[in-house]
């Protein structure tokens, strides 16, 4: 955090006193020390703040990273969000424990895709260790982080996730085998049913055609997207879910109970919500919960906003926390990397709820400024100036070696 500008290890060991470029990258990258185990002290530090089992939340998402070339660990043209496109890119899928509009990430994963997995030489090089070779799926890696929140000990009262983990209703359906309450946004075009389909195998006419073995209803599903936009005004209830710089952030809400029919697998009655904007009446969002039947839209809808908070914790930890100026290309570099932001976001954390009982707002922005104001910095001499352009001059011969030769 004394580094203004990229907050790399090169930037790091030129502001940071009695720091070393080389020894920061050892430590980052060859050293053994396990970057789960910080993620989980971490974790269990967060928990002390945040745990709540009846207000806290864990919210499920991923992040993108743009990489050039074909060699950091996991990267491959993958759809990047904060781009809108497909790029060349690595993602991570995160957990973060949520309270409120306090935050902070706690548990981190780099996904591996399949171009990767089925090439032993890349793993190789990447040094990835052989129990991470196998490949998994985004919904696999965050329900590893909700059982290892569970392990831990964390408390929190429901698990959130984008539209992402809502294709398919996979995801849904394994929090369900884990009886955990689910907030997960789901696309425009998933189709719901107002009636308990009741699906039936019709009987056989004798003599006539292959015989029927499929379930089929006589209900008709309809698309989320034609649902909502079929109520009637007096349905959609508006509502403040937070304050921001601006004033209050006020949405509209609409609320359903609708019938999920999973072929081949179960059917399941969850409230269907419904967001947009109050003022042009546009920008819809949807998303389905299996909370109890009787909760009403009041409490659904800060339910439904809680994913906003992972956000702000990802904005935090790339301006503030260095989360993606890193310069690795290993498996273990990336999740050290990401330990230490983790580590970084917690004392933001621990340091904003300390000024708050002071009555006083402060943001991560506020606390690297306090930092670098405070913390001793490096005294450059003109010999250190020397050194340090020598030593680019021959890290830069070596790259292109490397790359061109």
């Amino acid at each position: 955090m004394q580094v203004t500008d990229r907050k790399n290890m090169e930037q790091i060991s030129l502001a940071v006193p009695d720091s070393d470029h080389q020894a920061i990258q050892q430590f980052i990258t060859d050293t053994g020390w396990d970057a789960q185990s910080v993620m989980d002290r971490v974790a269990e530090n967060v928990n002390e703040l945040l745990g709540d089992p009846k207000e806290s939340c864990l919210i499920i998402d991923e992040s993108g990273f743009r990489k050039k070339g074909s060699k950091s660990v996991g990267v491959a043209r993958q759809w990047l969000g904060n781009i809108g496109k497909v790029d060349n890119c690595q993602i991570g899928v995160y957990a973060a424990l949520c309270k409120g509009d306090k935050v902070a990430i706690i548990n981190s994963k780099l996904y591996l895709p399949q171009e990767w997995t089925q090439d032993k030489a890349r793993c190789e090089e990447a040094k990835i260790p052989l129990d991470d070779r196998e490949f998994k799926t985004k919904e696999e890696i965050a329900l590893e982080f909700v059982d290892r929140a569970d392990v831990s000990g964390i408390d929190y009262s429901f698990v959130c996730a984008d539209a992402g983990y809502g294709k398919g209703f996979s995801f849904c359906e394994e929090l369900l085998k884990r009886n955990k309450i689910f907030m997960v946004d789901i696309h425009s075009d998933v189709m719901v049913y107002l009636n308990n389909p009741k699906p039936y195998i019709p009987s056989d006419l004798p003599g006539r055609g292959r015989k029927y073995s499929r379930p089929v209803s006589k209900k008709n599903a309809v698309r989320v997207d034609e649902l909502i936009a079929g109520l009637p005004e007096s349905e959609w209830k508006t509502m403040n879910v937070r304050k921001s710089t601006k004033g209050l952030i006020r949405y509209e809400y609409a609320h359903k109970l609708v019938w999920i029919w999973i072929k081949n697998s179960g059917i399941y009655q969850w409230h269907l919500i419904a967001r947009r904007n109050a003022e042009d009446k546009n920008d819809y969002k949807y998303s389905l919960s299996n909370a109890d039947e009787k909760v009403s839209v009041k409490k659904l809808a800060p339910m439904q906003a809680q994913r906003f908070w992972i956000e702000r914790a990802f904005e935090d930890c790339k301006g503030c926390c260095g989360m993606k100026d890193y310069e690795v290309r290993s498996w273990n570099g990336w999740h050290h990397h990401m330990a230490l932001v983790m580590m970084a976001g917690l004392f933001v954390l621990s340091e904003k709820l300390k000024l708050r009982d002071e009555d006083l707002y402060i943001t991560c922005a506020d606390v690297e400024y306090l930092l670098q104001k405070i913390l001793p910095k490096r005294i450059v001499t003109e010999d250190d100036v020397i050194s340090e352009l020598y030593r680019r001059i021959k890290f830069r011969e070596l790259l292109y070696s490397q790359n061109y030769n």
